[in-house]
């Protein structure tokens, strides 16, 4: 049986940093995309970053636009584990954060946004950033 387990989250204060681990259990996802979306309260979920296999020991690393500088992606393949480094929060980042594994090893820079390209997902962490 396949689970990600997501960890790290919890309340935090602007400007403040939180670092989200997710660990994946049942199969290896070495040198397959692995993600994090999250859902805001009334809002569907969105894409936060990827990272993506592109040959060899190689990964690309995408981030949408309102975190990119804040938030850091990155895997030990070793542990099958991913993280999210995330840095000068802000309280329009409060929300449920998941993570997401996709078993198309061959996933392009258009598709790894989209939801229904992944078929495992954790069961979420919440952050929430206030004063």
């Amino acid at each position: 049986q396949v689970q990600l387990v997501e960890s790290g989250g919890g309340l935090v204060q602007p400007g403040g940093s939180l670092r989200l681990s997710c660990a994946a259990s049942g199969r290896s996802f070495d040198n397959y995309p692995m993600s994090w979306f999250r859902q805001a309260p009334g809002k569907e979920r969105e894409f936060v970053a990827a990272t993506r296999w592109i040959g060899g020991t190689a990964y690309s690393k995408h981030y949408k636009d309102s975190v990119k500088g804040r938030f850091t992606l990155s895997r030990d393949s070793a542990k099958n584990t991913v993280f999210l480094q995330m840095n000068s929060l802000r309280p329009e980042d409060t929300a449920v954060y998941y993570c997401a594994a996709s078993t198309t090893r061959g996933l392009i820079v258009g598709q790894i946004a989209n939801t229904e390209n992944y078929e495992y997902w954790g069961q979420g962490t919440q952050v929430t950033v206030s004063s």
